[in-house]
């Protein structure tokens, strides 16, 4: 058998370096490169790797861990979730700030690789600078932290051990049901060990993202449903985003009339115009789509968890007829609610369901109300867009001329936490 002798961080990095992502038969380079900071625990490590002159992988020096992960995460969710960034820092607080980052990707199933330094495994020189002593476990470092928002975590207290451990990683990033946070804790003097590594863990690796094809009798039961259903309600997730179904989400909304209303993480997937978009929905939603939302009697839920902004905490659907359906690739999304589960890919399901027989000649009853509702709400934003505050600019107001005039309609917005989120889920029109 082959071998490549390597240390650790050099065949990390070249393993990375080597894997690709298929997706609708188009092939992608699946790890574009590093976010980090070095200091004590990655710098003699993975940090000499990335200076390494046969390393290909690009490095970008962060300001601050936290902010790194956040930026990793807006590039995976920006790519679909077909590229990925990795984060490196040093060990202790360096670690810990990139906590809040993960849970966020997780939470959000956006994939981020995170390769914090650990303490050292050999525990020679303990302790180490910013190394936290639990007396009753010394296994346990800041690392730990990790555990609870990372979908996989892993410690590779042996180069060997890094094979395992990054194949079990690439198998969740690139899994969208299961996909999130990422973390390889690398202890800083297993990062320099050298050893034989078999050449085949470094060829080409193509991780196939296929599309999860609804049975049958998932199409059965949902239009069953749908075909029952006076005033249906769709609600539009981040899975229909990352699925590229918004074409087949206008397609189904426009054969049936049923409206549709946008979560934070669906907003944009399909153009403001659309005669039956709602815009944004819950908490943080317009006035057009929690008026429609109370009436329904049937949700459809596509690549959304139900989150709590989204549902107002459960309390936005008052039909007491209400009924609720999810359609995600994440069986455990698929339950919520109660819903009638359809564990499926989205676009496969919208375009099954524009030619069902059983659909056939089926309108919602909504008849005017989708369109007056949708006039209401769009006078008033364009009031908010020219509201005249004495002395000073409203959010809204500034959000307006950014949308209207100084910005492209191609421009990527990114906003931070607070009430500018709510505005721009309310207000802003998504139009390219």
């Amino acid at each position: 058998m082959a071998t490549i002798r390597l240390t650790m961080a050099q065949a990390l990095l070249r393993f990375l370096d080597n894997q690709y992502l298929w997706f609708d038969g188009e092939e992608t380079k699946f790890v574009e490169g590093v976010f980090g900071i070095f200091g004590h625990g990655c710098v003699v490590g993975i940090g000499e790797a990335l200076a390494d002159e046969n390393n290909k992988l690009p490095f970008y020096q962060a300001k601050n861990e936290q902010g790194a992960v956040h930026a990793a995460t807006a590039f995976a969710k920006e790519h679909n979730r077909r590229k990925i960034m990795a984060v490196t820092s040093s060990i202790g607080p360096g670690a810990l700030n990139m906590v809040v980052g993960a849970g966020t990707a997780t939470a959000n199933h956006i994939p981020v690789l995170l390769l914090p330094g650990d303490v050292f495994a050999c525990r020679q020189p303990d302790p180490v600078l910013q190394q936290i002593e639990i007396p009753t476990d010394y296994s346990n470092t800041a690392n730990d932290a990790f555990r609870s928002v990372s979908r996989y975590w892993d410690r590779v207290n042996r180069p060997e051990q890094l094979m395992s451990a990054m194949l079990n990683a690439m198998r969740v990033l690139t899994d969208p049901a299961e996909t999130g946070a990422v973390t390889i804790a690398l202890p800083q003097d297993v990062q320099g060990m050298a050893y034989d590594y078999p050449a085949e863990f470094f060829a080409k690796r193509v991780h196939y993202v296929e599309r999860r094809i609804p049975t049958q009798f998932q199409l059965d039961r949902l239009a069953n449903l749908i075909a029952k259903a006076e005033k249906p309600l769709v609600i539009c997730g981040g899975g229909v985003r990352y699925s590229e179904a918004g074409d087949a989400l206008a397609a189904f909304c426009e054969r049936y009339a049923i409206p549709f209303a946008e979560t934070q993480a669906g907003k944009g997937t399909v153009l403001w115009d659309n005669p039956y978009n709602l815009s944004g929905i819950g908490t943080t939603g317009s006035q057009a789509a929690n008026r429609l939302a109370k009436q329904s009697d049937l949700i459809i839920g596509i690549g959304t968890r139900f989150g709590d902004f989204t549902t107002c905490s459960k309390w936005l659907f008052q039909n007491p007829a209400c009924e609720f359906v999810s359609i995600n690739v994440a069986p455990f999304d698929a339950y919520k609610l109660n819903s009638l589960p359809i564990v499926a890919d989205a676009k496969l399901t919208l375009e099954s369901l524009v030619s069902l027989p059983q659909l056939a000649g089926y309108k919602s009853r909504w008849g005017k109300t989708i369109e007056t509702e949708r006039t209401l709400w769009n006078e008033e934003v364009d009031r908010l867009y020219q509201e005249v505050v004495p002395s000073s600019l409203s959010q809204v107001r500034v959000l307006g001329e950014l949308n209207d005039r100084l910005l492209p309609p191609s421009a990527i917005v990114v906003s931070g936490s607070g009430s500018i989120p709510s505005d721009m889920q309310r207000v802003w029109r998504t139009r390219v």
